[in-house]
Order: structure tokens, then sequence, then C-alpha cells
């Protein structure tokens, strides 16, 4: 598995990138990824699905001048910048049957990275369908999503562990589709930031997922991402 740890400047690079390191594997045969990024600009996302007269607090978004972009997986619309790490993978599912079942598949990928961030000293669980929450009273840090294409997975995750939680509750409003373990508390107190240096967590998750020596993005690449860009 090849890694990436680059954080681009601005969120369409940052987005546009994973397309680049899909389309590597599924149509060039480039194998499969892990990337670690943390933007350094607030902005909102949206499933491939999200609608963003529902789900952002359209007013203060234009009065902040914050931007609001798509991705291609789906899920739930996050608020992304400093203090949010993001871990994106792209696997194959011909190499792990697993993957195969959507719920499966996030279960699988989970374990993993819950016993990356136990060896950083944080316990966290799986709450279906697609969180990680730690503590008695089930606080939500990390959220993942998914893109399936004919032999490879895209899979969007973060962490927050430094994030200004209240940005949250700014922006976006309440989901429609929340989980039960929510019990429809308010952002204020469900979302949480755990207690972990990133350079350990990511250490810990690169040796889980087995990858090679971390690697800059090549000139194809960049190529691709800016093609992407023009799009």
């Amino acid at each position: 598995m090849h890694l990436r740890d680059i954080s681009f400047p601005t969120p369409q690079e940052n987005i546009a990138y994973d397309e680049v390191l899909l389309s590597l594997a599924e149509k060039h045969g480039a194998g499969e990824y892990l990337r670690f990024w943390e933007s350094p600009q607030i902005f909102i996302v949206l499933g491939s699905i999200g609608r963003r007269e529902i789900d952002v607090n359209c007013t203060r978004v234009q009065l902040d001048n914050i931007p609001v972009l798509r991705r291609s997986s789906g899920g739930g619309t996050v608020v992304q910048g400093p203090g949010c790490l993001n871990y994106t993978l792209v696997l194959s599912k011909q190499k792990h049957p697993e993957l195969n079942d959507l719920r499966k598949s996030y279960e699988w990928i989970s374990a993993r990275v819950i016993e990356a961030l136990r060896q950083s000293g944080v316990e966290a669980y799986f709450r279906p369908t697609s969180d990680l929450a730690t503590g008695p009273n089930e606080k939500k840090f990390s959220g993942n999503a998914q893109r399936r294409v004919k032999h490879h997975i895209l899979h969007h995750g973060t962490v927050l562990y430094k994030f200004d939680l209240s940005l949250i509750s700014r922006y976006l409003n309440m989901p429609h589709d929340i989980p039960e373990y929510r019990k429809h508390r308010p952002h204020t107190d469900f979302v949480t930031n755990i207690p972990i240096d990133p350079r350990i967590f990511k250490d810990h998750l690169a040796r889980c997922f087995h990858t090679i020596a971390i690697q800059p993005p090549g000139p194809q690449e960049l190529s691709m991402l800016k093609n992407f860009l023009d799009i």
C-alpha cells in the first residue's frame, strides 16, 4: 500500500487529490493507498447526496465567506479545518473480500483504526453505521464515508483532535438522519476532540495497513490533479 501524507493549500485540491488516487488504482492499476491530510482552511464538504439548503446554515456560511464543496463519497456534511485529521483509503475489493459488503467494510476498516488509536493512547469503539466514539457518554470524534467503484472503494475518515467544535454548531444544521446512539443530542453535546498526537496516530495506522515508505506525489499524480481541478 502506498503512503501519502500531504495537505494541499486549498479545499479544492484536497478533495480532488483523493479522486486522483482512486483513479490511479481503478484505471491505472497503481495499487492501494493510505493518505493523511489536514486542511489549513475552514470549509464545508457535502456528501455525494447532501443538500446545502438543508444541511448548512447558509446565512452564517455566506457571512463568514466559508467555501462549501462536495465530495464523491456518501455520508453527512462536515466542517473541515485545522485540528481535523483526515485519513483516506483506496482499497481493493478483490484483495479484501470483506469490503464487498458495505456494513462489514466499515467494521473491518474501523477495527484497524481503533487499534491504531489504542496504540496511541485512546480507547474508541465503533458505532453503526460508520462512526467512531469514545468515553462513557459515547461522544463522536470520527465520521466515515465511502465511494464504491467496480474494483476499489474510496474510504474517507476524520479524527477530531484539536478542532474548534463551535464551528460545527455555527455552520451545520441538525441532520435529519441521525444514529440511534446520538439520542438527539445537539452538536455541542455529541461531538468531541480526542487527546492524540496526530504524528503518533498516523504512524500506528500506517503500520496497521502495512504501508510502504511515505512518498511525495509524482508527476502523473500532479498532472491528474490539475485535470480534475480544470473540470
